[in-house]
């Protein structure tokens, strides 16, 4: 007590209305700030009321520096979008996009070694409020064979390469033609067709460039490629992406993407996605350590080309692969030279989130020369099919043919027993000289065909209704 002030006990009945008065107004605050207070006829508001109270407390983009304003900003998009999702009855795309809101919110406090902002265990809450009452419609068969790409592609932008002798195109860089787009297109997509060649740069489609569509001449034809990596100029591994998507509905088909960095560099990405509703069909994705950040938001590849080497397909989306060929190739170097190599990083953070990874008559398996190098030595060159990033990973393969380099264990711990009670792996119908379901080991699943059924196109990323023309 400061020098100067005297200190007269109260009475016994004095000092209990006093720590009575006190609890209330801390029960009080805990409930304003925390779950603010609805009567027993408004208790279906409930989960409405969180989202309120996330946005009211999120924090400032602007008080914060790139790239973490970056995620700030994102976060609160997401979360104002949650809230008229929710009030509009789509609970489905309610949760996607607290489930990515949270996820900007976590980036951002992680990368600045700082404290959950206040508004992160209030976005958890709502989650974990509705997560129960999962997102399952009416089966269609009709979905898997739908068209996500319009019969006749008629592009509003054209890219090629300077004095390629094909005939003049609008622009010489991808970025360029995706600038000249309009903001926040609604209807239909704005279409760039970029002719073969190669397209060193980084290109980067921002927020409010919506239904975004590059096209191009065909896999490792028309190729767009970088070269950054973690560690050059300060960079980390959000900002290294040769292609980095934010607007919502983006589509690329007969296309590649290459982080060009090489075996000996850090992470690496080619491609980053924060897009909602993305199609990519006849993709490729070339690179070595986090080729593929499939970041948050709901994601749809069909068909693509997908190499690396560590965590080449990782991040905390709700993303789907189907008919995928995934490839690992040798990222050591020297007559010593190993490799143990993993497909997936699953990073979802918390258990009321809406994400995993689900791959579906994939192929998963080594190139040429990572196969050449296992048979002769078969105990230094491994590939397991994914690994915990964060602690509740959820990542399924759905009737997928497994090369021999799987190893019979399968998966592989990050960090001793990190995560393993609290993550979800699994496998159901799972084929090739790599599928040893008697070896696996003891923390993942077979997954039974009643459970595969909730992570279908339908149930898991609702993409009946937005995948088909």
């Amino acid at each position: 007590m400061p020098r100067g002030h005297h200190y007269h006990p109260l009475p016994r009945r004095g000092r209990l209305l006093q720590l009575a008065a006190a609890a209330a107004g801390l029960l009080l605050l805990a409930l304003l700030v925390l779950l603010p207070a609805a009567p027993p006829e408004e208790r279906a508001a409930a989960p409405a009321a969180l989202l309120r109270a996330a946005v009211a407390t999120h924090p400032l983009p602007a008080s914060y520096e790139r790239p973490c304003a970056d995620h700030l900003a994102l976060s609160l998009h997401r979360l104002r979008a949650a809230l008229a999702a929710l009030e509009s009855g789509d609970v489905p795309a309610a949760l996607h996009l607290a489930s990515a809101s949270l996820q900007c919110q976590y980036d951002c406090s992680h990368l600045l070694s700082l404290p959950a902002f206040r508004s992160h265990p209030l976005t958890s809450r709502f989650l974990n409020s509705l997560a129960p009452r999962t997102l399952t419609v009416k089966p269609s068969s009709s979905v898997a064979a739908a068209a996500a790409f319009p019969a006749r592609i008629r592009p509003d932008a054209t890219v090629c390469k300077p004095n390629s002798g094909a005939k003049p195109c609008g622009y010489s860089t991808v970025q360029a033609a995706v600038d000249a787009a309009p903001n926040y297109t609604a209807a239909g997509h704005f279409v760039v067709a970029v002719a073969s060649g190669t397209y060193k740069e980084n290109v980067v489609i921002p927020y409010e460039k919506t239904n975004i569509f590059l096209v191009g001449e065909g896999m490792g034809a028309t190729v767009i490629t970088a070269s950054r990596s973690v560690g050059i100029d300060g960079l980390g591994t959000y900002e290294t992406a040769t292609v980095a998507v934010i607007g919502d509905g983006f589509r690329a088909r007969d296309i590649t993407f290459e982080n060009s960095a090489g075996s000996g560099a850090h992470q690496a990405v080619a491609f980053r996605s924060d897009s909602d509703r993305s199609v990519l069909e006849n993709v490729e994705f070339r690179g070595h350590q986090d080729t593929l950040y499939a970041r948050t938001m709901r994601q749809f590849y069909r068909r693509c080309h997908i190499v690396g080497t560590v965590d080449f397909i990782f991040g905390n989306a709700a993303a789907m692969f189907e008919e995928c060929v995934i490839e690992t190739v040798p990222r050591a170097e020297g007559a010593h030279k190993s490799a143990r190599n993993v497909v997936a990083a699953n990073g979802r953070i918390d258990p009321g989130q809406t994400t995993g990874f689900v791959f579906r008559n994939c192929t998963v398996d080594g190139s040429k020369e990572f196969v050449e190098l296992f048979q002769a030595k078969p105990k230094s060159y491994r590939l397991y099919l994914g690994r915990p990033w964060k602690e509740y990973a959820r990542t399924l393969y759905v009737s997928c043919y497994l090369g021999t380099v799987i190893r019979p264990e399968g998966w592989l711990p990050w960090r001793g027993d990190f995560a393993v009670r609290t993550l979800y792996y699994g496998e159901f119908d799972s084929r090739g000289p790599g599928a040893n379901r008697t070896a696996r080991i003891e923390w993942s699943s077979q997954t039974p065909e009643q459970h595969v059924k909730l992570f279908s196109l339908e149930n898991f990323i609702q993409g009946h209704q937005w995948i088909a023309y």
